[in-house]
């Protein structure tokens, strides 16, 4: 790929630059905070949502091009925020915009994306060709670089490239203590609500433990809608520390990073917690590192699947739901063990994207249920993992839908 600059839609100086590994140079005008950054480049397909994407703590060490090209037209709102620990700003290390970013135009808008960007420390590029960035990743796979923005529109070019080249990429990379809990916390806010944004739980039914290797926030909203009082505890917490909570069930969040770096000190505790008999449901990260609990392994893909229209495939009901995604890495299902059942896949590549144990209460999904953004197919693996939970109690189960 050349180096290549914009078309000017404007007289703003060229102030920022995206350095891959191989030496290719892209020029663009800096958004948001100013300095340089380095991670992997990837591509995200969402046509909306660009607010939750950007706060998602699976984007940790990862710089995203967005495919649509109107991004921040909408602005920014206190409430579309998905980092559920509050201590940290983002995990994403920068974003790639195809047009410049207007004045928004929503009732919902509370700040200009500029402004929101700078107050997160994120390095924004626009005015990119994100059409050619996107298909140099489909078939080199994701790069490592660097995304920069000097007010200046001065470059240290070598050092960009020597500091891109150095990066080590994410195999093998635990970046989970960047985003994970520093203390447990309980949560108690269900799904937002037109008009009254959002509501609390007030009569929980099941006590969930869920373990934080980078929570989205509406996954903790939609076990608290479900009728759950959720117990949120970081990712080093021992099996003995949440089964000593007495949970009714056991979730395993998201998160970024290689989840075998990460099952160094999380599987053994994931063994644990699968063989206590409890309820288990695990999502991304988690259901990556219950696949390597159960004795499968792990693999880098090519390109990642990062968007909201990814056509995946429930073997249990023969359904195929349209899901949203955020991972680099895949369970391997030919090293499944016999007694794991592979319950969904991807349509477009043939991925594994869900499996089961047989014989106990234990199951996860690749991709996020709980969307935001994207549809809400998948809603119903929350109502299946409270059946569980309900049939160790003698409860009658819930209408999956």
């Amino acid at each position: 790929m050349a180096q290549t600059s914009p078309k000017p839609w404007t007289d703003a100086p060229l102030t920022g630059r995206l350095v891959l590994a191989d030496g290719t140079v892209i020029a663009g005008r800096g958004l948001g905070a100013t300095g340089s950054a380095v991670g992997e480049v990837c591509f995200n397909t969402a046509i909306t949502g660009y607010q939750e994407i950007l706060t998602d703590p699976s984007y940790a060490g990862q710089i995203i091009t967005f495919t649509f090209p109107h991004i921040g037209n909408v602005g920014t709102n206190p409430e579309d925020t998905e980092t559920s620990n509050l201590a940290m700003r983002s995990g994403v290390r920068g974003c790639i915009l195809r047009a410049d970013v207007t004045e928004p135009s929503n009732y919902r808008a509370a700040e200009h994306l500029d402004q929101w960007l700078k107050a997160r420390g994120i390095i924004a590029l626009t005015g990119i060709d994100t059409r050619a960035l996107t298909a140099r990743i489909r078939e080199q796979g994701m790069p490592n670089g660097v995304i920069a923005h000097e007010p200046s529109a001065k470059f240290d070019l070598d050092k960009l490239k020597a500091d891109a080249k150095a990066w080590p990429g994410l195999d093998g990379m635990d970046l989970v203590p960047e985003v994970t809990a520093g203390q447990s916390y309980t949560w108690d806010e269900m799904r937002w609500v037109f008009g009254k944004g959002y509501p609390r739980q007030e009569n929980p039914g099941l006590h969930v433990v869920a373990v934080d290797y980078g929570l989205k926030r509406n996954i903790l909203r939609c076990l608290a809608t479900a009728g759950c009082k959720v117990t949120v505890v970081p990712a080093t917490a021992s099996a003995d520390d949440v089964l000593g909570r007495k949970p009714d069930g056991i979730f395993l969040s998201n998160g970024p990073g290689d989840p075998a770096a990460t099952g160094k000190y999380a599987v053994p505790e994931i063994k644990k917690l699968v063989d206590s008999g409890l309820p288990v449901f695990g999502i991304c990260l988690g259901h990556q590192m219950l696949g390597l609990a159960l004795g499968a392994k792990t693999k880098k893909m090519h390109q990642g699947h990062h968007g909201a229209n990814h056509p995946v495939k429930d073997f249990t009901t023969g359904k195929v739901e349209i899901t949203s995604m955020n991972h680099g890495f895949a369970v391997d299902r030919d090293s499944l063990p016999k007694d794991a059942e592979e319950t969904h896949v991807s349509l477009f590549d043939g991925s594994n994207c869900g499996l089961r144990l047989k014989g106990k209460p234990v199951f996860s999904v690749q991709y996020h249920p709980e969307a935001s953004p994207g549809p809400e197919d998948s809603h119903y693996l929350f109502t299946r993992f409270i059946n569980l939970m309900r049939a160790q109690k003698g409860q009658k189960p819930l209408a999956e839908g």
